[in-house]
Order: C-alpha cells, then sequence, then structure tokens
C-alpha cells in the first residue's frame, strides 16, 4: 500500500511514517524541504501517484489570523483536489478536539475550516480530533507567562503524547474510513492549571501556575469541557507521569 504523509517530516508525520514503514508500506513523507509544498501545489501530482491514502498532519508555520486561515484553506484545497485527480480513497486528517468550542482561538478556527473542506470534497475521510499534546505542555507555560506566574485556566485537561497519536493516526490506515470525526485524548483528565503545575515541578521548573479562569488559551476563551472530548474517545498510554519518566529516563 501507498501512502502519503502531509507534514511527514513533523513530530506527528515522522513518528507516522516510521510506523508505517515499519509495516512494510510505501510511504511518502511530504514536506516542502523534500520538494512537495501543500500550499503552493509544487509535486503533488508526482507524490500521489499510485497511493491509495494520504494522511494530512501538516502544520501552519505561522499562527496570526490570516496566515494560519490562508495556510489551511489554501493547502486544504490544492491537497484535495490533487487527491480527486489521483482517485485517492481514504483522507485522514488530523485536527483538535474543541475546534467549535472555543471562540477567539484562530487556529481551531482554521481548523475547523479545514475539517469543512473535507467534509465537502466527496473523498471518503476520517477526521482525528486529538487533544493537545504532552510535548507542547512546557510551550504552553510559556506562552502564559506573566512575570514570574503562569496564568492558566481551570478548565479540564487531557493531553496525549504523540507516539500515541501516532500509533492511532497509522492505524486508521487500515480501517475503512469513519466519513466522520474520531476524538482521541490521554488517559488522564485534570484541570489545566494542575495538569502544568505537575509537569514544571517535574522538570525542575520554579514557575508558579495560578489558577485563573478568565485566561485565555492563545487568545480563545474557555468553558470547563473546551479541550476535551465530550462522548466516547480512544485513549492513548501514556499518562503524564509516565512521559516525564520517558523523557529523562528514569
Amino acid at each position: 500500500m501507498k501512502v502519503v504523509v502531509i507534514g511527514g517530516t513533523g513530530l506527528i508525520g515522522s513518528k507516522t511514517v516510521a510506523i508505517l514503514r515499519q509495516g512494510g508500506n510505501e510511504v511518502v513523507a511530504a514536506s516542502p524541504k523534500c520538494g512537495i509544498n501543500a500550499v503552493t501545489g509544487e509535486g503533488l501530482k508526482e507524490a500521489m501517484a499510485g497511493a491509495q491514502i494520504v494522511i494530512d498532519v501538516s502544520n501552519a508555520p505561522l499562527y496570526d489570523r490570516k496566515a494560519v486561515t490562508e495556510f489551511f484553506e489554501i493547502s486544504g484545497r490544492n491537497l484535495l483536489a490533487a487527491e480527486t485527480a489521483a482517485g485517492i480513497w481514504h483522507h485522514i486528517a488530523l485536527s483538535i478536539v474543541g475546534t467549535d468550542r472555543v471562540p477567539g482561538q484562530e487556529y481551531f478556527r482554521a481548523k475547523a475550516a479545514q475539517e469543512k473542506l473535507i467534509e465537502a470534497s466527496g473523498i471518503p475521510y476520517t477526521i482525528i480530533r486529538s487533544t493537545q499534546f504532552l510535548e507542547f505542555i512546557g510551550g504552553i507555560a510559556d506562552a502564559s507567562t506573566e512575570g514570574s506566574a503562569v496564568r492558566l485556566a481551570p478548565s479540564l485537561f487531557q493531553p496525549i503524547a504523540a507516539d500515541d497519536v501516532a500509533a492511532i493516526v497509522a492505524d486508521a490506515v487500515f480501517a475503512d474510513p469513519e466519513n466522520g470525526i474520531a476524538e482521541i485524548a490521554g488517559p488522564e483528565r485534570a484541570p489545566f492549571n494542575e495538569i502544568v503545575a505537575r509537569y514544571l515541578k517535574a522538570v525542575g521548573d520554579p514557575r508558579q501556575v495560578v489558577k485563573d479562569p478568565d485566561a485565555r488559551y492563545f487568545g480563545g476563551r474557555l468553558e470547563e469541557k473546551s479541550l476535551v472530548p465530550l462522548g466516547n474517545a480512544r485513549l492513548g498510554r501514556l499518562n503524564l507521569d509516565t512521559w516525564l519518566q520517558q523523557q529523562t529516563g528514569s
């Protein structure tokens, strides 16, 4: 089976490519640095020749409203057009839990627009909405820091390890298209501020986490369950403590 992974050299993409190649599949790890660019359309036709499945785990390089919206809309249209021409029979896209539940979060808004393009494309598809990655907790803390304090809302948080995300995305290759949305999350759910505080303590970061119901999440306002699945979700294996042990080797 030939699979094209858009964003195949990134965090999730590189792990997904490795899993699929270990299974004996022909996999194209597509990214601009290897001459395959979904925004310009460069190399898409050639990459998809003979392929059956496309996985899109690409990420916008910039995060302001205009740039992120243009990235997902332009790349989405180019990808889906190339897939239609190539006869791709399963489009798998990685999205975000809560894309439609965090007002003011421009990245989420852009991902919601991407989902709509996929749903209207006529190509059989599976959209996998994931909670935030454990690997990004440090970056979230940095973005939420004011002085020596990290200000975070007490909204529920259920982060998942990138290894678990990649394994689930790879599994979707061997399943029938959902023609709908599947949600995935980590095995542990707790208030956002508490999980980040545990992370900072574990890595020896002296910053204090302040519970602030008005704190924004990259510009978005959070309700209690904005960032967690509302129904059934497939859960990853690694909780925060186990993941931290793997990172430190202890």
